[in-house]
């Protein structure tokens, strides 16, 4: 084993470009899978942390299982139960605020984007929790319009106790006198305003209710617990939860998302590394016939030779695997030193340090170790099958057509037919499994294609720029090996095929998403809350506001939404309140199933419902079904009468039912959103002002033009394009990497014949041609089998979207497409650099002379 080490270290040393360039691979996918993986726990656990400070680490709190407002009453069941002590009822609620709510100034970025209002009983809250003054008094039962703040809050506002602060409330904007002042939060995040419960009640509209009870046990005893909280949920029914606070699980549910999007992007780095490795193998195996043939001939077994190449790339999988956690955690610290400031301006968090366990460092070695010795186990085995005579016998120059066309091409081709047959099935599942075949099968018919490609190109480029023989060497150099030619062109064809496919995906998106948007926001005004669609934490307004509305001479129609949080067949769903003959006439639903008219009509008549498609295939409903909703006054049956959706609200499960269901069903009367059409002829100037002063008092709304809108949300489609061109990038590395690599082998390769050129009379001018040709030849075959794939991946992306519920349809990427091109062409270019300059400036005679 130390011999087979030795050997390995000092080719490795004696080929520094090549082991640089392959090692590299392994590097870049270590660092995205360990540094995205110690950065975003840290975030989580800082975020969760800052959810558990705020709970107050009661013993339980008692929520429904929709999170949703209940009756204050339920108090008094649960102070019934034995074994409760203590046990406090609050209504707690995240209030968004618009932009440059706290210090009315545009030029500066906001040090706090929302709030947390807490409303308690004082009498009920100090038995549960301790609260802790540095200066004032805590709130007193008669209190009215008082709150209690931390001092970090107090620091941004620069207000003492006494001092008053401003909130939006759905009543319209509030003030309230400071009257004490808690410590600064050791563990930050959304500020909290305490305020009664009477006084949160009125503040968002909801007198009467509560939406969580905290509860302290009188017993340390585990199993003593256990039975306190089965006899909770037997008093209060299966509608209700004991547990922790829940905390952002939207928050959270898009960390994991992005968790799984970078490991994602740093698997499929790892996979064209270890192309990058498997070519790299292979070609050491070609290069070395010779060596290996001479260790045979002295007495070395096959497992020796296959021992030594396997040492090489465990050498370059520690190195490169150890080098990427030192530049993955390096990473991690950036990225965090970048967004603490940001975090801490807009939800007061901090995030300390990347978080990372044993278990990381393990996986990520585990990872790139392995993916090193699973790419160079099959040249390796192949290395130890050369016999001492064929290693010492010349190798054939050309790979024949009929030769690579077997079992490889002829199933990869199979591959290819079976997906497109998947496509026909309109099954997901099968267009997914699809999918991967395509991409496989492609790869694994690559090496029967390269030939007559390069030679398509190949002519080409002699008529373009590569004459005088430049175009037919390069052309030839790949031709002589198409196997190599295919698993480089196949890093290429997996960073394009996925920017195609993006851009095929977007493309469409914005084709559906823009229908959708232009039918369901396309009244004359809109009110909009700070945060669009995140309803929950967006304090709305009540009826007042929208009748003050109606009341504006000018004004034809207003409609509003109105949002409780629900689940349905165990799906957590966005339940919204629309008013059917208002809706219709400012904006309207996209259906897909039902019809628009018999739908309206029966969400004004009993418990009915429309659900948008997302809803509708994740809870596996249609139209006819009945399914029960989850409501603070019980369960209830509705009917789906319809599927459609609206823009907003289209990547979320909703159901559309009437004022009268949320308002009797939910207690919810909140308009979140409120749309208003004008008469035709007036003046809009006069008829804006007067909106204007109308809304003034809920600072909480802004008004736009409904075409203002639209403009805003299709540039949001535009600019993530950008997105795209960073996954390019990103995706480029180990493409360009691999392309180097297997340009600077072959210049390594091809050393005598560079020196027989250069003898014969090659000016340096055509050398650097040759290789330059060669890899716009080989990106060129990448690109060409990129597009073919990320056309079919966008086709099945968009598929299953459509079958996710989600407005879509396919929309050719013909500017993704010449991106693509653009985008190959300049990874040719850019591979060329090195090796080209390399092959120029090789000497005569020691070219002649390298063996």
């Amino acid at each position: 084993m130390n011999l087979q080490l030795t050997l390995a270290a000092r080719y490795l040393s004696g080929r520094k470009l090549r082991s640089v360039l392959t090692t590299l691979a392994i590097v870049f996918g270590a660092v995205v899978i360990f540094g995205m993986n110690t950065m975003l726990p840290a975030f989580t656990g800082a975020f969760q942390a800052n959810a558990l400070a705020a709970s107050g680490q009661v013993d339980a709190s008692i929520t429904l299982r929709t999170s949703d407002i209940f009756d204050s009453r339920i108090v008094d069941r649960v102070a019934a139960i034995d074994g409760v002590r203590a046990f406090s009822g609050l209504l707690n609620r995240a209030i968004n605020l618009p932009p440059d709510y706290l210090d009315a100034d545009p030029g500066t970025p906001d040090a706090i984007s929302a709030v947390t209002l807490v409303g308690v009983d004082p009498a009920q809250a100090t038995t549960v929790h301790a609260y802790v003054l540095r200066a004032g008094r805590f709130l007193g039962e008669n209190d009215s319009a008082a709150a209690v703040i931390s001092q970090s809050l107090a620091d941004v506002l620069d207000v003492e106790v006494g001092d008053p602060i401003r909130l939006p409330t759905a009543s319209g904007e509030a003030e309230l006198t400071v009257v004490g002042i808690q410590p600064t939060r050791l563990v930050p995040g959304n500020e909290e305003v305490l305020v009664t419960l009477r006084q949160a009640q009125v503040m968002l509209g909801m007198p009467g209710k509560i939406n969580t009870i905290e509860v302290n046990f009188d017993s340390l005893d585990e199993d003593r617990r256990n039975q306190i909280e089965e006899s909770l949920l037997a008093a209060l029914g299966d509608t209700y939860q004991v547990g922790a606070l829940a905390s952002n699980s939207e928050l959270l549910t898009n960390l994991r998302l992005a968790r799984q999007i970078f490991n994602l992007l740093a698997v499929m780095a790892l996979v064209m590394g270890g192309f990058i490795i498997f070519n790299t193998f292979r070609t050491i195996v070609a290069e070395r016939r010779r060596d290996i043939g001479m260790l045979r001939a002295l007495g070395a077994t096959r497992w020796t030779i296959v021992g030594v190449i396997l040492s090489e790339g465990l050498l370059q999988g520690i190195v490169g695997t150890a080098i990427g956690i030192a530049l993955g955690y390096a990473l991690a610290v950036g990225m965090i030193s970048v967004l603490n400031p940001v975090m801490h301006q807009y939800i007061n968090m901090r995030i300390d340090t990347p978080a990372i366990s044993p278990l990381l460092v393990v996986l990520t070695g585990l990872i790139g170790v392995g993916v090193t010795l699973f790419a160079g186990l099959l040249p390796a085995i192949s290395a130890g099958r050369v016999t001492p005579l064929e290693a010492l016998r010349p190798s054939v120059g050309r790979v024949s057509l009929r030769r690579l066309a077997g079992l490889g091409f002829w199933g990869g081709l199979a591959m290819i037919v079976l997906a497109v047959l998947a496509l026909l099935t309109h099954n997901m599942s099968l267009i997914g499994l699809g999918g991967v075949l395509f991409v496989a099968g492609l790869i694994l018919a690559a090496p029967a294609l390269v030939n007559p490609i390069a030679n398509l190109f190949g002519a080409l480029a002699a008529k373009v720029f590569a004459r005088d023989g430049t175009a037919a060497l390069a052309q030839g150099n790949i031709s002589r090996q198409p196997s190599r030619a295919a698993i480089t062109a196949s890093t290429t064809l997996i960073a394009l095929a996925i920017l195609v496919m993006a851009a095929g995906l977007f493309s469409s998106v914005e084709l559906g998403f823009g229908r959708v948007l232009r039918r369901s926001l396309g009244s004359d005004y809109i009110l909009l809350p700070p945060a669009v669609a995140v309803w929950g934490a967006d304090v709305g307004a009540d009826p007042a506001l929208a009748e003050e509305l109606r009341g504006i001479q000018g004004v034809e129609v207003v409609s509003t939404l109105r949002f409780a949080p629900t689940l349905i067949n165990g799906v957590a769903t966005s339940a919204m309140g629309i008013e059917p003959a208002n809706y219709s006439q400012v904006s309207s639903l996209a259906f897909t199933r039902g019809d628009e008219e018999e739908a309206y009509a029966a969400l004004s008549e009993g418990r009915n419902l429309i659900v948008n498609g997302v809803l509708a295939t994740a809870a596996q409903i249609t139209v006819g079904d009945e399914v029960e909703l989850i409501t603070p006054t019980g369960r209830h049956a509705y009917q789906v009468v319809a599927i459609a959706g609206d823009y907003l609200n289209a990547k979320i499960a909703t159901a559309y039912i009437s004022h009268a269901n949320i308002a009797g069903d939910f207690g919810r009367n909140e308009d979140v959103l409120i749309q208003a059409n004008l008469t035709s002829g007036v003046d809009r100037s006069v008829v804006e002002a007067a909106i204007r002063d109308a809304v003034r008092p809920y600072p909480q709304f802004r008004m736009v033009a409904g075409q203002e809108f639209i403009e805003e949300n299709l540039q949001v489609f535009k600019t993530a394009f950008v997105g795209v061109y960073g996954m390019v990038i990103f995706l480029a590395v180990p493409s360009l990497i691999a392309m180097v690599n297997t340009l600077a082998i072959g210049v390594i390769e091809r050393t005598r014949e560079i020196g027989v050129l250069r003898a014969v009379g090659a000016t340096r001018r055509q050398v650097r041609t040759i290789v330059v040709t060669e890899a716009l030849i080989l990106s060129a075959i990448g690109t060409a089998f990129g597009l073919l794939s990320g056309i079919y991946l966008g086709y099945m992306a968009v598929g299953a979207m459509v079958a996710a519920g989600f407005p879509m349809e396919y929309a050719f990427p013909a500017a993704g497409s010449l991106i693509a091109i653009a985008a190959g062409i300049l990874f040719g270019v850019l591979a060329a650099i090195i090796p080209a300059r390399q092959a120029a400036r090789l000497e005569i005679v020691q070219a002649l002379r390298y063996e």
